[in-house]
């Protein structure tokens, strides 16, 4: 591995990509620790040190974890890449439902710059949303869980008060574009897709920090006992990451002019884990909803409805929150894949090029076939995805450390940053090979 390391340094067009790649990512790094203008940065470090002393750290700690501490400190890059991943998921769900969007992704890459350019204007929208959402959380205070009532977040100055949450609003959505077109930079001339680097950059930048928060806490012995199952996280992850059912498929010989095409053979790749990190990301959005309905209820004054919701469905240590984790995430698993793969459409297309599965007639009985395999394999699939990410859950219920549900060694984090890593070390190994050199694995 290290040989190849040298290798990728010594070739200048990757060695440039690499180095561009980590350019991008100091700049991001640093807009992530710049303080937005008005806001007391000493201040919001009180907060965030009082909430994390409490029992619960809040219902944006997912949100906090995917842009590396940004969101919670309020500074330039506080909303990170999570506008564009929502609004990449939102057209991704359209276009099932709007058949403009579905013509636009047929069309190729003239279609995907359209959908890729409306992606950029719900992303902004929604910058806009979610930053006025969150100044105005903090204003209140409610955003540290009311840790912020003797700490005022963004202390009184000359200027109106409207005019300093206008600026606020407008660099954190402003800082958002710049996010946004700091991953296409990477994903044209860098390494790697763009976005999926800078969230792997952001939950890395976390581990250091709760790291140590878990030596004060709970010793050095939980320390290693929780670095430990990560290894086993991290080995299974890889394992179940590049699994896949190759499904065979045989082009006939065909004339076109006077050439000869097909007579090939190929496959089709599913993969066990055909969603991704997508299922789990929708079932921790819809759990954090009764958390977020508590925050609008009078604490002092807790009535049936507020403790049963508290007890049940808004602590990540109890038993009926951690079953119907897992629940959601085997459902937005099944639901995710069905409408982002289709049997139908890409039966259609292997029978217009002469493409058939060796014993299975094309058409309809090729789609009925592949929905079958499709359907058997994300099956256990969905099983993993639910036990990675409701071990934290499991391992923290035994260390009674309920705050840490959303720790950067946990299941969300370590499913992205396993992917991330081999979606970044196949590019660099694919270009090595072009080049004729060995890649990282012999």
């Amino acid at each position: 591995m290290l040989s190849a390391f040298v290798s990728a340094f010594k070739t200048p067009d990757l060695r440039k990509k690499i180095l561009f790649t980590l350019g991008i990512i100091a700049i991001y790094r640093l807009g992530a620790t710049l303080p937005s203008p008005g806001v007391s940065y000493g201040n919001v470090q009180k907060c965030i040190e009082a909430m994390q002393a409490g029992a619960d750290n809040g219902v944006f700690t997912l949100l906090n974890l995917f842009s590396g501490g940004a969101l919670l400190s309020l500074s330039v890059f506080a909303l990170g890449i999570m506008p564009y991943i929502t609004a990449s998921i939102i057209l991704q769900l359209l276009t099932v439902v709007i058949p403009r969007l579905e013509a636009l992704r047929k069309e190729g890459q003239a279609g995907q710059a359209k959908i890729t350019q409306y992606t950029r204007y719900l992303t902004l929208g929604l910058a806009v949303l979610q930053s006025s959402a969150f100044v105005a959380l903090a204003k209140s205070g409610q955003l540290f869980q009311g840790a912020c009532d003797q700490w005022p977040i963004v202390p009184q100055t000359s200027l109106p008060g409207w005019a300093t949450l206008t600026a606020l609003v407008v660099t954190m959505t402003a800082g958002t574009g710049v996010v946004m077109w700091l991953g296409e930079l990477i994903t044209d001339r860098g390494v790697g897709n763009g976005m999926s680097v800078l969230i792997f950059t952001s939950i890395a930048a976390r581990l250091p920090s709760e790291g140590w928060t878990l030596v004060k806490s709970k010793g050095w012995p939980a320390f290693f006992g929780v670095l430990g199952l990560v290894v086993v996280v991290i080995a299974l992850v890889v394992y179940i990451e590049q699994a896949q059912r190759r499904i065979p498929v045989q082009y006939a010989k065909r004339m076109v002019g006077r050439r000869m095409y097909g007579g090939t053979s190929t496959y089709i790749p599913l993969k066990v884990n055909q969603a991704g990190v997508i299922p789990v990301i929708f079932a921790s959005s819809l759990l954090y909803l009764p958390t977020l309905v508590l925050q609008f209820m009078d604490k002092n004054n807790p009535g049936p409805f507020y403790t049963w919701v508290s007890r049940y469905l808004a602590s990540p240590a109890s038993w009926s929150y951690i079953a119907l984790y897992f629940v959601l995430i085997i459902f937005f698993t099944y639901f995710y894949v069905s409408i982002t793969f289709n049997p139908t459409e890409i039966a259609d297309n292997m029978k217009k090029y002469g493409g058939f599965v060796p014993g299975i007639r094309p058409g309809k009985p090729t789609a009925d076939y592949l929905d079958f395999i499709l359907s058997r394999i994300t099956l256990p699939g969905a099983l993993y995805l639910g036990i990675i990410a409701v071990l934290p859950n499991l391992f923290f219920r035994w260390l009674d450390a309920t705050s840490y549900q959303n720790f950067p060694f946990g299941g969300t984090a370590v499913l992205i940053m396993v992917g991330v890593g081999l979606e970044t070390v196949k590019q660099i190994e694919s270009q090595l090979m072009q080049r004729s050199y060995e890649g990282f694995l012999r």
